[in-house]
């Protein structure tokens, strides 16, 4: 155990030169330490879904957890609790004392970029799940930095944006998750996002951070999110504490300057170093592991797989699943059987330990069926990046470009074709500007013409036996890859013979490199590059292929979907609908076999599904991790009576959405003009048919509930909340689980509300013919609205219905309590 520190005594030691270095960090994932004091430099990490360590290149590999909507649709608290325990061993095994999650904000829209990295859109969901995360990572010792405060709900000019929205959506939608975890868990960080609200940047607002310290009485460490802090003076005084990541650009010399000029007081300055100092000593009480290492071990395995198969939403199913074992062919079509969506892009991404594809998982269930195989339809906006068909493959790096005579710097052994190197650095390495050669002998398995494509941020060209392919070096074009700071990919192609060995190379000039006009190449220096390859086939022949397979094969199994080209930071997609050519593919098997095909849908958030009314089953199997194919093949062939609920609501058309006219920014501006009415709230209020409910999905057996909603007392006292109970049986023929979900309305409000709320859920598991009585807890936010002119919240006097359903549309049972008065409150 390290030796603990004393923060009084620190601080009335230390120089004022490290006082000020503390409030900042030493590199992109480091706190400055004070060895003569003792105090040690923490390591923090992402991401969301996993623990990468430090690297984005050349990192040591790492369980990939489900997707945050996919770890949403468990509606388990103890098993996410268990999925944060196993971050926190992640922590521990690359060497860092802090996890950079959870992310809890809201999709407003199902085109949001990173709306695959939060659970849900309902705040309450969303903040039970944090909390339980929270406290299983936190209870190994590592801190967790419950993420974004508050707003950051859509990529499109993040730290440009002023999020518009009015002060009672602001406290009942989007602030509630973060006050379900501040009640709850009180985790020892938080990370400011990079957008306004009503006209400020959150991390310069000193109402928004005194009203986690103040009101909620909660003092967690206040961290920037990344190159998300813009001042000097406004920032310390609204009360960030540590601006990452190292070095500074905001504070050092700048916060001696304004210490001179009396604009910030030297208590300000003692406070948040306090604060820092009381985040190291709480972190470094972790024994973390001295070298960045892997774990992969069985259970972590085992719990990964539960993790999968308990998100898997059965959204449709007209008596196809389970699918039998005993067949004799089956076809596996789509994108996504032997390539799997095991994540979404930007701080989600990591190198797994492995990933299990649905073909794998086939083969190893099915050892005796013949397979028939048909890609169908490429899903990629990027082209897939080399990497099970390359070898022998290295990166030297030199301080000067090829032309010139060239001192090698350093190698590194690669596997893939993509790179990005952000943090990279060596002994020598001019971090400024350097270039880097990729080589490697590339295998194709099918004769024809292969296209190539080649994304980069700095400049790359690209060679075949030392033949130029793709040029990336004049005419760039602005793309997404990379942050948003990438090109677009540029494609060349050749014809190429099946097990003939070429020679591949790639020509790379770091980010300082670049002839695109950029702002803040300094954000991410170094660059980075995508090579893909792609074998290029005739789309009707492929679609045709896989008709054919389809009526071939006792049954069909159709795995398809986005990836992390669609789903990521730094971008939100322009529009709901699957790639090109996959729902022709989907429309065509369908019309000659849909009685015996299954379609598995991989996203992170919703997509149109046009040919829904056509399929007998549909299942949503999101970003499953590791364990994918494992996960689905569970499901499908019955192993696990699959029992995920959708945590967001999946409307039949973008059009249809409640922030439609109101998601990217205009003029530096988004207005949130739905108001209270997020998600299914928006749906219910106005009747607008979606195309599966919020809380929806089916089971393989059959759940009764009592008509009645038992409510104890039938007084409901804010202090002393009501108990809602049901009784449930299991009269289907199989062991399964079933989420209750407790919905709260005010159908006498003099205010207007929703017509419902999520206020409390629970996972059920029974045996065939098994009963038992559920009770479901009420607080204080169930009844409560953000009163605009009190500025507290507000239980309003009258009667109050309770609903508990299988989803927000398919409500089994009711019951009622009264307020006997009206009362206001504030805090927690």
């Amino acid at each position: 155990m390290p030796e603990i520190f004393d923060v009084d005594y620190v601080l009335s030691t230390i120089s004022e030169s490290d006082k000020i270095a503390l409030l900042s960090g030493i590199d992109f994932w480091h706190t400055h330490p004070v060895p003569d004091l003792g105090v040690p430099s923490i390591r923090v990490t992402d991401g969301p879904n996993g623990i990468r360590g430090t690297k984005f290149f050349a990192g040591i590999p790492a369980a990939c957890l489900p997707c945050g909507t996919a770890l949403g649709a468990t509606w388990d608290r103890d098993l996410i609790y268990k999925a944060g325990e196993l971050l926190g061993e992640e922590c521990i095994a690359k060497g860092a004392h802090c996890w950079l999650g959870p992310t809890i904000n809201m999709q407003r829209a199902p085109v949001g970029g990173r709306g695959f990295e939060s659970f849900a859109e309902d705040p309450h969901l969303s903040g039970i799940l944090a909390k339980s995360i929270i406290l299983g990572c936190e209870s190994k010792g590592i801190v967790s930095t419950v993420k974004h405060f508050v707003g950051n709900d859509q990529e499109h000019e993040r730290r440009a944006v002023d999020v518009l929205v009015t002060q009672r959506a602001l406290r009942e939608i989007y602030l509630r998750p973060f006050q379900i975890v501040a009640r709850d868990a009180k985790p020892g960080a938080i990370m400011t996002s990079y957008n306004k609200i009503n006209g400020k940047h959150v991390v310069e607002d000193e109402r928004m951070l005194r009203l986690i310290r103040e009101e909620w009485k909660w003092n967690p460490l206040v961290m920037s999110d990344w190159y998300g802090t813009y001042t000097t003076i406004d920032s310390m005084n609204a009360g960030l504490d540590l601006e990452m990541p190292g070095p500074s650009r905001y504070r050092g010399k700048y916060i001696e300057s304004a210490v001179q000029a009396r604009l910030i007081k030297q208590s300000t300055i003692d406070a948040r170093v306090r604060r820092v100092l009381e985040f190291v000593k709480q972190a470094s009480q972790v024994q973390v592991s001295q070298a960045e290492k892997g774990r992969d071990l069985p259970e972590d395995r085992a719990l990964n797989r539960k993790l999968c198969t308990s998100s898997i939403v059965l959204l449709k199913n007209e008596g196809i699943l389970p699918l039998p074992q005993k067949i004799t062919k089956i076809a596996l079509i789509g994108s996504h059987v032997k390539t799997p969506a095991i994540s979404g892009g930007g701080s989600a991404f990591l190198k797994p330990y492995y990933a299990v594809s649905v073909f794998d998982a086939c083969e190893e269930t099915l050892p005796h069926v013949q397979v028939l195989y048909e890609p169908g339809a490429y899903a990629h906006k990027m082209l897939p990046v080399i990497d099970r068909l390359l070898s022998n493959a290295a990166i030297t790096f030199y301080n000067e470009p090829v032309g010139q005579e060239r001192h090698l710097i350093s190698t590194e052994p690669v596997t893939t074709t993509a790179f990005q190197f952000m943090d990279y650095n060596a002994p020598g390495l001019n971090r400024g500007l350097f270039w880097a050669t990729l080589t490697g002998d590339f295998t194709p398995d099918a004769s024809g013409f292969w296209e190539f494509g080649l994304s980069v941020f700095g400049t790359a060209n690209f060679y075949i036996d030392d033949k130029l392919v793709i040029e990336n070096t004049t005419n760039q074009t602005r793309g997404t890859a990379f942050f948003g700071k990438g090109t677009v990919e540029e494609r060349g192609s050749k014809e190429l013979v099946a097990g003939t060995t070429y020679r591949i190379r790639i020509e790379f000039g770091s980010a300082n490199t670049t002839t695109m006009k950029t702002v803040g190449i300094v954000n991410f220096g170094g660059g980075a590059a995508n090579l893909g390859a792609c074998l290029l086939m005739d789309p009707e022949t492929m679609i045709a292929k896989a008709t054919e397979a389809a009526m071939e094969a006792d049954y069909s199994i159709i795995c398809t979907g986005l990836s992390q080209d669609w789903e990521s930071e730094g971008f939100d997609r322009p529009h709901m609908d699957l790639p090109p050519g996959i729902d022709r593919l989907i429309t065509s098997v369908l019309d000659v076999a849909a009685e015996k095909t299954v379609v598995v849908n991989q996203s992170g958030t919703p997509v149109t599904m046009p040919w829904a009314s056509k399929a007998q089953c549909i299942v949503q199997a999101w970003y499953g991790g590791n364990e994918t194919g494992h996960g689905i093949v569970d499901v499908l062939f019955g192993a696990v009576n699959p029992c995920g609920k959708l945590p967001l609501s999946w409307p039949v058309d973008l059009r249809h959405n409640p922030a439609y006219l109101n998601h990217v920014s205009v003029g530096g501006r988004v207005l949130y003009g739905e108001d209270v009415y997020a998600g299914y709230r928006f749906y219910e209020k106005t009747g607008r048919e979606v195309l599966f409910p919020f809380g929806h999905g089916l089971s393989y057996t059959t759940f009764q509930v009592s008509a009645d909603v038992s409510v104890s007392p039938q007084t409901f006292e804010m202090d002393h909340p009501s108990v809602a109970s049901v009784r449930i049986e299991n009269i289907g023929l199989s062991a399964g689980a079933q989420i209750l979900q407790l919905y709260v309305a005010a159908p006498d409000s003099p205010t207007p509300r929703p017509s419902k709320e999520l206020h409390g859920f629970e996972k059920v598991f029974l045996e065939p013919g098994e009963v038992q009585t559920v009770n479901l807890q009420l607080d204080r936010y169930a009844t409560s609205l953000w009163d605009e002119i009190e500025e507290m919240w507000k239980i309003e006097q009258g009667r109050y219905e309770v609903m508990v359903g299988f989803s927000s549309r398919e409500i089994v049972a009711r019951g009622e309590f009264r307020v006997e008065r009206t009362t206001y409150w504030r805090g927690l």
